[in-house]
């Protein structure tokens, strides 16, 4: 299990990589952080806090954060649903 700190800078590489920032309100980053370490404890995977899971494995594999969705929300709209990650 992942402590609160890796996945925060797990989150900051995947952003970069991909092209994409962080949430620039550090308070609204640690929530989300926090929310996917409570997941990863309790369900073993980083589910999105943002998103409701099924118990369908298959289906909640789209949750995993970063989740299926997010590429398509951020280039819609600049960020995805729980506002982790924007568009630079």
């Amino acid at each position: 299990m992942m402590s609160e700190k890796q996945i925060l800078a797990d989150s900051e590489k995947y952003a970069e990589k991909a092209g994409f920032k962080l949430n620039p309100d550090k308070k609204h980053v640690a929530l989300i952080v926090k929310g996917l370490a409570h997941n990863e404890k309790k369900f073993g995977a980083r589910y999105c806090p943002c998103r409701a899971r099924t118990g369908n494995l298959k289906e909640d594999k789209k949750i995993i954060c970063p989740c299926i969705y997010h590429k398509d929300e951020i280039k819609r709209q600049g960020f995805c649903l729980c506002r982790l990650f924007f568009r630079k």
